[in-house]
């Protein structure tokens, strides 16, 4: 009774006091109470909803141990100018204390064309690096053991390419290639949601990543195939509970998908892997991460009759968030970074990039990218953050924000599912629509400014000092153009055309096709003659107009 008599005079206290005059809710909008309980929790069973780290429902984490075993992997992306330009940049990284490699390919490759394609001209090594073939891959890995790193690729249109050109690689290098470890982003229906580089029709898009499940569990059984992606749904404007169930449910069609292949669950589901965003709001990104792993071991368990402990752990790499820095005042871009990478660890994260403070401007300089490697390293030897599991949890603030994160994805899930699914979803526009609807909201709060960004609009300065960017030169072009001349005179054009042709005719005839695709890649096709073969059988998507 003393205490319910004292919250009470608090909250008079409260309600008569002044207070700023500012929105009090979290980077998505969701309205904050001044004040958390143990009341707000919704159930307080600590069984259902926390239990234990390394046990259902890692609530509080997948590992026993968390940090206190291992460190989150490091993992700074990378990828500009062409191949060799790229295996500098990684060579560098790895001296400098990076522990796992990311490679951001450019737009022609993100779509699937050769760099001495008609569309590739002025693309060419500008927003990452360019690979056209095995020649590429192998030069970007040169002197960089396949068996010794880890390594993530951020590709989806043209993913099960790119990941052959890497199996491939990895042979060359004499390398055992059930021992490659790594990951493809491979999530094809964010694409068709969110980022836009999509390559075949959401059927056939579907079927290749299930042909890749199947595969690479019988031959790459360390190699996560799928990353699904949230990061590009937020970035795109979601908000943060949108993120969560959008790409839940996008996990969970891809369950379906390979359990209506007749694959086991637990053959697949350990090597699912997922991809955050983190932004500026620690306690709601905490609370994300926390509420996903909590649903994906639910609906694991309970609705797809998961039973191996792995297939209910859901892995993640989380990156910083892109779409908060600004070009204005870069330097406070090192402060976001720091506590968006601290939200991550928080949170619990398996793997982190952190971005530069010049990447409103260009793609990263080596200085740039060792401090943001330097923020991860700092966060983790010299805070004391890593050394106790899920120190949140418990906060009376963080559980019921958890509570009603996991409650609002739910009610999403219902959603999607009378809308007829994922699939129904996207080609009705609903998904994109949602977004687009979240993204003008907080645009408008910008303007009004009910929204502060420090240093773009409130504390603004006058003047900016000059940044120094990376300038990739147009010479990439002319090199990439003159390597895929050089290989096509050099490679069996006969070969060529043989595995052109098998690929081909596995796609007719519905047959996984990656056996065929690495065939492809081992006789140095090139991506856009391996996009070309698939694309006569699948056909290319055209995006309906929903706007």
């Amino acid at each position: 009774m003393a205490d319910n008599s004292r919250h009470s005079e608090w909250r008079e206290r409260y309600e008569r006091a002044q207070k700023r005059d500012v929105d009090f809710v979290t980077q998505s909008s969701t309205p904050v109470e001044p004040l958390y309980t143990p009341a707000d929790r919704e159930d307080g069973s600590h069984d259902t909803h926390l239990g234990q780290p390394g046990f259902y429902p890692f609530t509080r984490g997948i590992h026993p141990t968390m940090y206190r075993g291992r460190l989150w992997t490091m993992r700074q992306f990378a990828g500009f100018g062409t191949a060799a330009d790229t295996n500098r940049r990684f060579k560098f990284l790895l001296s400098r204390g990076t522990t796992g490699l990311s490679v951001a390919f450019d737009f022609p490759t993100l779509m699937g064309y050769d760099s001495d394609h008609p569309r590739s001209e002025g693309e060419v090594g500008r927003c990452g690096v360019a690979i056209s073939s095995l020649a590429d891959m192998e030069t970007m890995f040169d002197g960089i053991p396949l068996d010794q790193v880890s390594t993530s690729m951020t590709i989806n249109g043209p993913a099960a390419m790119l990941f052959c050109f890497y199996v491939a690689a990895a042979e060359r290098q004499g390398v055992d290639i059930a021992s490659v470890r790594g990951t493809v982003q491979n999530d094809i229906l964010k694409e068709y949601m969110a980022q836009h580089a999509w390559v075949f029709p959401v059927e056939p898009a579907l079927k290749l990543i299930i042909d890749m499940f199947e595969w690479a569990s019988e031959h790459t059984p360390l190699w996560n195939t799928i990353s699904i992606s949230g990061y590009h749904i937020r970035e795109a404007g979601a908000t943060a509970v949108q993120e969560l169930a959008f790409t839940l449910a996008d996990g969970f069609e891809y369950v379906q998908r390979g359990v209506a292949r007749g694959l086991d669950v637990d053959a697949f589901a350990p090597r699912l892997s997922f991809f955050w965003d983190v932004h500026n709001d620690i306690f709601e990104e905490v609370a994300k991460m926390r509420a996903a792993r909590r649903i994906w071991a639910r609906h694991l368990r309970d609705q797809y009759g998961a039973k191996d402990p792995r297939s209910l752990m859901m892995r993640f790499h989380c990156q910083t968030a892109g779409v908060s820095l600004t070009a204005q005042q870069p330097m406070n871009n090192v402060v976001r970074v720091a506590y968006q990478a601290l939200a991550a660890v928080l949170g619990g994260t398996q793997s982190l990039h952190t971005n530069s403070l010049d990447e409103t401007y260009a793609l990263p300089t080596e200085e740039a990218v060792q401090l943001a490697l330097r923020t991860q390293q700092i966060l983790a030897f010299e805070t004391g953050v890593p050394n106790v599991i899920d120190p949140l949890g418990g906060s009376y603030y963080v559980e019921a924000l958890t509570d009603r994160m996991e409650r609002e994805a739910e009610a999403l899930f219902a959603e999607i599912e009378k809308l007829g699914g994922v699939v129904r979803g996207i080609e009705d526009g609903w998904f994109q629509r949602q977004i687009a609807q979240s993204a003008l909201r907080h645009q408008h709060e910008v303007e009004q400014q009910r929204r502060f960004i420090v240093g773009m609009n409130e504390f603004v300065n006058e003047s900016e000092p000059e940044l120094g960017i990376l300038r990739v030169s147009d010479e990439a072009n002319a090199i990439q153009q003159r390597r895929l001349a050089e290989l096509k005179a050099r490679r069996d054009a006969a070969q060529v055309e043989r595995c052109l042709v098998a690929l081909r005719e596995a796609a007719a005839h519905d047959d996984n096709v990656i056996p065929t695709m690495l065939d492809c890649a081992r006789a140095y096709c090139t991506l856009f003659e391996i996009r070309h073969a698939l694309e006569e059988v699948y056909g290319a998507y055209r995006e309906p107009v929903f706007f």
